[in-house]
């Protein structure tokens, strides 16, 4: 960093030293003893402006205390067959680290289909996965290679992206706006594999939207993306879907303990069994879930979505006509 960026960190370093009491108490749970990376995350998403990064950060600690986050880990989602089923409608999972160790989370965007359970189960079910790998996965690997792991890469497989994805625009852009907000710069790169027609459609249409910083983060890789990969992590590290041609995650079975999305793959294992434990020691385990209120998109990125529904719109008038393309 130069000395501009070091001066804006210590700005606001200062202006968070003023903050109350409970503000800092949720900090010490955002920052996990890696205050300055912290910081540059927050001042990076608003382009260094030290007053934007400080409402940025001072806004997401109130949400985190309104919506109770700190106690996010001791909220298990139960039954357990409720649980079952949201892992199989919204496919997430850590395959495993690349060689940096920087976590590799999957996500099958094309066959989630959010049909399972009501929107609050899952965007809870989003913030448990991103609260522990912030507080339990990244330590850990800080520990591991003895200095400061603080970001993740993202896989994003299109395989069975359909414009019936249109109908879960809403709990994406929830989704999405919640990590925007609160969970700024913890992905280092986007990697997008099995690509179909309609995702390479709005891409052309989104990619100048974007911000530069945001585009640099993002790679649309050829086919299953697997030689790319192979150059960052291990084979044993590829999320299932990027392990040969034609192994997009509607080839997955919920009992596949080498399907990252499964509720009985070890990483879904080892969460769900920290956030019982951290209940029972709390004697916390309720019912229903955690109401999380969603945080007004910036309106930059309200526009990006009307911009996706629009060319949605425009390929199914496209794919109704005689001549339509079809996927």
């Amino acid at each position: 960093m130069g000395a501009d960026s070091e001066d804006a960190v210590k700005q606001l370093s200062l202006l968070m030293e003023q903050v109350e009491a409970p503000l800092k108490r949720s900090f010490q749970n955002m920052h996990q003893g890696y205050l300055k990376e912290t910081l540059v995350r927050f001042l990076k998403a608003r382009e260094w402006n030290v007053s934007k990064a400080h409402k940025m950060i001072v806004d997401s600690l109130n949400w985190r205390i309104q919506n109770e986050i700190d106690s996010v880990l001791e909220r298990p989602i139960v039954p357990v067959d409720l649980y079952r089923s949201i892992r199989d409608s919204q496919l997430i999972g850590l395959s495993g680290y690349t060689k940096e160790g920087l976590p590799v989370f999957g996500i099958g965007v094309g066959h989630s289909t959010y049909d399972k359970a009501s929107v609050h189960y899952y965007v809870q079910s989003h913030i448990q996965i991103n609260e522990y790998r912030d507080r339990i996965i990244l330590p850990r690997l800080t520990q591991q290679f003895r200095r400061p792991v603080t970001q993740c890469i993202k896989v994003l497989d299109m395989t069975g992206l359909k414009l019936s994805a249109l109908s879960q625009i809403k709990i994406l852009t929830s989704i999405s706006t919640v990590d925007d907000l609160n969970y700024p710069e913890k992905t280092e790169t986007y990697y997008v594999v099995n690509v179909p027609y309609i995702f390479s459609a709005c891409w052309k249409v989104v990619k100048p939207l974007l911000q530069e910083r945001t585009k640099k983060k993002v790679k649309v890789l050829t086919g299953c993306g697997r030689d790319e990969l192979l150059k960052i992590m291990d084979y044993s590290a590829l999320p299932h879907f990027c392990r040969h041609e034609g192994s997009g995650s509607s080839k997955h079975s919920s009992t596949d303990v080498d399907n990252c999305f499964s509720p009985d793959h070890p990483f879904h294992k080892e969460l769900y069994d920290h956030i019982k434990e951290q209940a029972s020691r709390r004697e916390l385990i309720k019912m229903g879930s955690l109401h999380v209120s969603i945080p007004e998109p910036d309106p930059d990125d309200a526009k990006i979505v009307e911009v996706i529904q629009a060319e949605f719109q425009k390929i199914g008038e496209q794919d109704e006509s005689p001549n339509g393309h079809k996927d």
